[in-house]
């Protein structure tokens, strides 16, 4: 969901560092896993309260710095597949919205197929 300027930075240093020949679409997959692990591991084992002072703290960039990285990978994989990612997320929700219905999803977090 990146604007067009800033995958238009991305792609520059990436093609700078000629690393195109390694972000072929399961690296970037993994590599995306992998982050994603990256942003987790900052929340683990701590309390709503540590997260709170955590995401008021210079510790924040953390957080900021890991969201990032998803990000970018996410937009890397999105561009070298022709993915329209908001059409893809809009595609999405339209599915969501059948499987979750409100009137059985509504302050509910079981599955569509545990309803």
């Amino acid at each position: 969901m990146v604007n067009e300027r800033v995958m238009t930075a991305l792609l520059e240093f990436r093609r700078k560092r000629n690393w195109e020949q390694f972000h072929k679409p399961k690296e970037l997959a993994t590599a995306l896993a992998v982050e994603a692990s990256e942003l987790q591991e900052v929340f683990l084992w701590k309390t709503e309260e540590e997260i709170a002072h955590l995401l008021s703290s210079p510790s924040r960039e953390k957080v900021l710095d890991e969201i990032a990285d998803v990000t970018i990978l996410l937009s890397y994989l999105c561009h070298d597949l022709s993915i329209d990612l908001n059409a893809a997320v809009l595609s999405k929700m339209n599915k969501n919205e059948a499987k979750y219905p409100v009137e059985k999803s509504y302050g509910n977090a079981r599955k569509y197929d545990e309803n």
